[in-house]
């Protein structure tokens, strides 16, 4: 049993408010997980520069000259954000790939939790309102959100077991239920050239959806297609740069709900985490299908 949120704003007034709303979902989650818990925000793309989200054991250590350190191993700006046991590294976009190589060669010990041009990814053990509390997320604005708080069922209580999971570029994934061939899939991808930083289900379920949309799906083609592939229970919730998809097993068994209005598209494991939107009483309000892919993104819209 794992607590999911989930928030795709429509109204841009409301962007000042992601961090502080999604916060309040979450914790409203609390007793579904109370192993660990994070949150992916999205926002603050402008199409010159990327953010690499890491996470230290011993942030002093690791934090401590980090900028001088990728400045200099990259002969380019950089720029560093330390929260807590995270860090946000702000660098120009065709620097990425180089730096996330930078910081694997500098700070071996340091863990990525998300990188791209909008996704900043905060995650640790312990509840909700602690994690949420210590990397400050009620202040962040952004487009749009996930959370998701765990009860763990089949591996480690550890910082890298908590969900969101991120294996691709402005990508990430929080699942609720369990994956029966995740196994066999886990040696399919890495043959593809995918590697994992766990042997947590619901990452080999994000490294699936990354290898699928790098053939050049988007995020509903991706998981359409995970309904066929993926054997087990679960309901997704998954973010991109511009997108926010949900998805349920056939059988769908693991409790939804969904509410959109002119202002936001969200989700919870429970009604209750949606109560104190905004609007919500006037919202539509449904159960998402089973074997259903409800799919919005910003720049379609558009």
């Amino acid at each position: 049993m794992c607590g999911i949120v989930g928030l795709f704003l429509k109204d841009k007034s409301l962007e000042p408010k992601l961090g502080a709303l999604l916060s309040s979902m979450l914790v409203t989650m609390t007793d579904r997980g109370p192993d660990s818990a994070g949150i992916a925000i999205y926002g603050g793309a402008d199409g010159k520069n990327a953010k690499i989200t890491v996470q230290s054991a011993n942030p002093k250590k690791d934090f401590d000259g980090l900028e001088h350190d990728l400045r200099r191993a990259l002969d380019a700006p950089i720029s560093v954000e330390v929260k807590s046991t995270h860090a946000v590294i702000t660098l120009a976009s065709d620097k990425l790939d180089e730096g996330r190589t930078a910081i694997t060669s500098l700070r071996p010990d340091i863990r990525v939790m998300s990188s791209g041009d909008a996704i900043e990814i905060y995650k640790e053990t312990g509840l909700p309102k602690d994690v949420i509390s210590r990397f400050g997320v009620t202040s962040m604005s952004g487009t749009h959100g996930i959370g998701h708080t765990r009860m763990a069922t089949e591996s480690a209580v550890t910082t890298l077991g908590a969900h969101p999971f991120s294996t691709g570029s402005d990508q990430c994934l929080v699942h609720n239920g369990s994956l029966s061939n995740h196994n066999n899939l886990r040696r399919e991808l890495v043959r593809e050239g995918m590697t994992f930083e766990t042997q947590n289900d619901s990452e080999v379920a994000a490294a699936y959806l990354t290898a699928e949309m790098a053939k050049g799906k988007d995020l509903g083609e991706a998981l359409t297609g995970a309904l066929s592939d993926l054997d087990g229970f679960f309901t997704f919730v998954v973010g991109t740069k511009s997108g926010f998809g949900v998805v349920r097993d056939p059988i769908a068994c693991k409790p939804a709900v969904m509410a959109e209005t002119d202002q936001y598209v969200a989700f919870g494991s429970e009604y209750r985490a949606l109560v104190s939107l905004p609007g919500i009483e006037d919202a539509r309000i449904w159960e998402p299908e089973p074997a259903t892919v409800y799919f919005w993104d910003h720049e379609k819209a558009a």
